[in-house]
């Protein structure tokens, strides 16, 4: 059952991450603790089925839908984005990686008593811990621990570092309320109302937010804190958390301190496993393979330090595999099957376990298919029918507007100079006045003019490729919009504004999401006004604002890294 419940929360994680809702390195958010238990439900997981995977073609079926795991266009952006970055192995990030796994290490099991503390393993003996909160509470005898007080010391100070993204402060936090809860402190102090019963919940309820957004480490930390919080042998999570990830699971098991535990531990296992797979198909030149392997590893582990560690000349081959395969799906959308079919070649070159068989199936059919529209448009050219003549060719365009073939045969089309002419003309008008997207809504007519005028191909080309990238940005945010992601439906075409603010239709579509966005857009907005004046603080505060109402989204993110860096430079 375990092994059941464990596999059915990485499929759900997976799906989350598919849809743009997976937190990218916030801090979680308070979750309220009901006044009493909920009463009993029948819906499954998030009021959807359990998600199914088919590992034979690597596609989740959730929520009536069909998730490909690789495929997915906002992994791949994310995915590639990793690919591209260095490896975090500088002193900061080995020091953050090393103080991490020590508080692992000491609140472990079996290690309460100690010949050295924190301090010895970690830090310089003339730099002590910096005070915390738990130094100064009048902590009940039998919690006197000392691993647990020196982890309350020591988390605000691993949470300096900016790939924490303050996890561990929030951790500490809620450690510090645990104790409050069971010290013998006056009302001034403790806000009435709080219970250890509250604090447990509480306590439980980040453990589950920290599982979810992927940051395992953390919760091992906290369920290993756990047993010094609360001794009293009751480990079973608030039947709130319950519903999440035991019907989640389909089987009436009883989640635990200690099985969040093991799933933490198995998840950070899959990860160094697939890092390994990785580097061993990449050996073999088997990269299709690899980078699907590394790709999975990545999904499920984005913050764990195998990957966040992984060379970037290691992650270089899967950057080069991902960019060519998905350029071969973008070309094969836009139906560039030139492009595609010597793209195609370039995979069989680079990965030997590369299958060409299902480009090159649609890449052939589409030749054959425009091959039989151009002779019937010659056929109508030689019998003076310039009525199927201009169908046909049409129809050509439609299957392969990039076909080299119909340079040949749109010369018998413009035969007559000025209406060649005329149309160049008018091409030349619209390319003058920026206004692309008619270009592209009249492509089928000027690539035919073009045809035989190099300079004006070379121009057109330009254009196309240009609205080939706004036309993916529409697509993609069309898509993340339909399964409510507004906010990332947005930030996408953000992005693709700033490189193309001209296009009329991006500006409509972008000015929809920002309705249906409204919050996110104007905190994001705030907090760029705010950085760009210099006011540091103010901007951190919206940034980080922009960061808790939509955890995905990556300008909040990194926002929230270029003015951590400004205000506290890396040790």
């Amino acid at each position: 059952m375990k092994t059941k419940i464990i596999l059915s929360i990485f499929l759900l994680l997976h799906c989350l991450i598919l849809r743009g809702q997976s937190p990218d390195g916030a801090a979680p958010p308070a979750r309220p603790i009901p006044a009493q238990p909920p009463a009993p439900s029948d819906k499954t997981i998030l009021g959807n089925d359990m998600p199914f995977f088919n590992p034979g073609n690597e596609v989740i079926v959730w929520d009536g839908k069909n998730w490909n795991i690789n495929n997915s266009r906002l992994f791949q952006a994310r995915f590639e984005k990793y690919l591209s970055a260095p490896e975090e192995t500088t002193e900061g990030n080995l020091r953050y990686q090393k103080m991490l796994q020590a508080i692992i290490d000491v609140l472990a099991p079996g290690n309460k008593v100690r010949k050295r503390s924190l301090a010895e393993m970690l830090l310089d003996p003339r730099r002590p811990l910096h005070d915390s909160p738990a130094t100064s509470l009048k902590i009940p005898r039998e919690l006197q621990d000392n691993s647990l007080v020196e982890t309350i010391q020591l988390l605000p100070q691993v949470s300096k570092y900016a790939e924490d993204a303050n996890h561990c402060n929030i951790l500490a936090d809620a450690m510090t309320s645990a104790l409050l809860s069971k010290g013998d402190l006056s009302e001034a102090t403790l806000k009435k109302g709080l219970t250890e019963v509250r604090a447990k919940a509480e306590f439980q309820g980040l453990l589950v937010e920290l599982f979810t957004m992927r940051r395992f480490q953390h919760v091992l930390i906290g369920t290993r804190a756990y047993r010094f919080l609360f001794a009293d042998g009751e480990t079973k999570l608030n039947e709130e958390y319950q519903d999440v990830l035991k019907k989640g699971a389909g089987v009436p098991l009883t989640i635990t301190i200690g099985i969040l535990d093991s799933m933490a531990n198995a998840a950070m296992r899959d990860v160094r496993e697939g890092v390994d797979a990785y580097k061993f198909l990449l050996q073999k030149n088997e990269l299709e393979s690899a980078t699907k392997r590394l790709g999975e590893a990545f999904i499920v582990g984005e913050f764990m330090p195998e990957i966040r560690t992984l060379p970037r000349e290691e992650k270089r081959p899967a950057l080069v595999f991902s960019q060519k395969s998905y350029k071969l799906v973008s070309a094969i959308e836009v139906k560039d099957y030139t492009l595609a079919e010597s793209l195609v070649k370039e995979l069989e070159v680079i990965a030997k376990d590369f299958d060409n068989s299902k480009p090159m199936a649609v890449i052939e059919t589409a030749r054959t298919l425009s091959k039989m529209h151009l002779a019937k448009a010659r056929n109508a050219a030689v019998s003076g029918n310039r009525e199927i003549l201009e169908t046909e060719l049409k129809e050509a365009t439609k299957l392969w507007p990039r076909n080299p073939d119909l340079a040949q045969v749109s010369s018998l089309i413009f035969s007559q100079a000025d209406v060649q002419q005329q149309a160049l003309l008018e091409l030349d008008k619209l390319l003058s006045q920026q206004n692309y997207r008619q270009v592209f809504d009249d492509k089928i007519r000027f690539i035919a003019a073009a045809a035989l005028s190099p300079e004006h191909k070379e121009q057109l080309g330009k254009v196309l490729d240009d609205m080939q990238i706004v036309e993916g940005s529409i697509m993609r945010a069309n898509e993340m919009s339909k399964h409510g992601d507004h906010a990332g439906a947005w930030e996408n075409l953000e992005r693709t504004y700033r490189q193309f603010p001209n296009d009329n239709k991006l500006n409509q579509e972008r000015a929809k999401l920002a309705n249906k966005a409204a919050d996110f857009v104007k905190t994001v907005e705030t907090a760029r006004e705010l950085e760009e004046k210099g006011q540091a603080g103010s901007s951190l505060a919206w940034y980080l604002k922009a960061q808790k109402i939509y955890p995905s989204s990556e300008l909040a993110q990194e926002g929230v890294y270029r003015i951590v860096k400004k205000i506290i430079p890396e040790p």
